[in-house]
């Protein structure tokens, strides 16, 4: 193989996949980036064997062929290069010659023989969306996904897309089963073809990194596998395995209790009173007056913190406890200027809601 690439845009290309690649790896392999010449093109892949990401860059291919090569090493090596056109060849036993200028370096490869293949999607299984309308769904839900390794199932987002009418609905829900994010937009073309699969946080999380405000995103579902294709970048993930909670059920009826609440001033309170929250503190007291929102914390050994909201209200006294991480989360992506905030009582949830979205956190018992 030797190929000759802009050192800018080959730097760019292993940053966008070298994320996928797991810190400590049991198999060598899996650290090194395959390179694989097409026609005009070199394909640069990495995988973990849960998630694999390709990318095609255009480059000059003197002579077609394929190698790995450690990732982190050779990232580190073309970020210390001058700008300019970099070329890369291979020579006898997997030896990869890096040359630019005057400046010259050799590692060790290995064969895409021992590189994991990734596997290939049928062309009628494929859905396409529009990449700005998608990252605002993973978004507005992804930050609710659970962490915890004991709850296997809610590692990921419940992805779902099925037909209705003459159009179609596509549907994101994430949970950690203290909050739950459910969005769901409507779409003029027909599915085609159904699915209600479990996306891995990992597989969001880099499908986020990659989505861009225009544009399309293809996705293609496996019996055990999704595929998102964008922009040259191809991401497959192997899905969650087991059966999504039944979200429904918890979704509370409309509320009479409803507070208007722009947006700004309700954020910067509650990062106010997240100063003085800790891990066996959380809670942040929420008292709804006539005609005000105040909005405190109090935390032994600390301090205090107090400030009040005005706005038009002149229903119910109510006294709330809620962790401010939670609203705090979703409004980063809200995309308006102000919301609406339903209660219920102290021992129940709180809600925003609009025709697309629904946003669910539970309370939380004030020392």
């Amino acid at each position: 193989m030797k190929i000759k690439i802009d050192k800018a845009d080959l730097l760019k290309g292993i940053q966008v996949v070298g994320n996928v690649i797991a810190t400590r790896s049991v198999l060598p392999i899996l650290s090194n980036i395959l390179f694989d010449t097409t026609k005009n093109h070199i394909r640069l892949t990495t995988t973990d064997l849960d998630i694999g990401i390709s990318l095609l860059l255009n480059a000059e291919i003197i002579d077609p062929g394929a190698i790995t090569v450690s990732t982190k090493r050779l990232s580190d090596i073309i970020k210390e290069l001058p700008a300019g056109v970099v070329a890369i060849s291979t020579r006898k036993n997997n030896v990869v010659d890096i040359q630019l200028e005057n400046c010259g370096f050799k590692l060790m490869g290995l064969p895409k023989e021992e590189f994991p293949k990734l596997p290939d999607f049928k062309e009628d299984n494929e859905v396409v969306f529009e990449q700005a309308a998608l990252k605002q769904m993973l978004q507005l839900t992804a930050f609710a996904i659970s962490h915890e390794e004991t709850r296997y199932v809610l590692n990921g987002l419940l992805f779902e897309l099925r037909d209705e009418g003459t159009g179609s609905v596509v549907k994101f829900v994430g949970t950690d089963g203290r909050r739950l994010a459910v969005v769901e937009k409507k779409r003029d073309a027909r599915a085609g073809k159904e699915f209600k699969i479990i996306v891995p946080h990992k597989a969001i999380q880099e499908l986020l990194r990659n989505l861009q405000d225009e544009g399309e995103v293809t996705v293609g579902v496996g019996p055990n596998q999704v595929f998102f294709e964008m922009d040259g970048i191809t991401l497959i993930s192997r899905l969650i395995e087991g059966e999504f909670p039944d979200y429904q059920r918890v979704i509370p009826p409309e509320s009479a209790t409803k507070v208007l609440l722009d947006k700004e001033p309700f954020v910067l309170a509650l990062r106010r009173a997240n100063l003085l929250t800790t891990p066996d503190f959380q809670a942040v007291k929420f008292e709804l007056f006539k005609n005000k929102l105040v909005i405190s914390k109090t935390t032994p050994d600390i301090g205090e913190f107090r400030e009040e909201i005005p706005l038009e209200y002149g229903g119910k006294e109510m006294l709330i406890g809620f962790n401010p991480t939670y609203f705090l989360d979703m409004l980063r992506f809200w995309p308006g200027e102000n919301f609406t905030l339903e209660l219920y009582d102290a021992d129940k949830p709180g809600v925003v809601r609009s025709d697309e979205y629904t946003y669910i956190v539970q309370p939380m018992r004030l020392g």
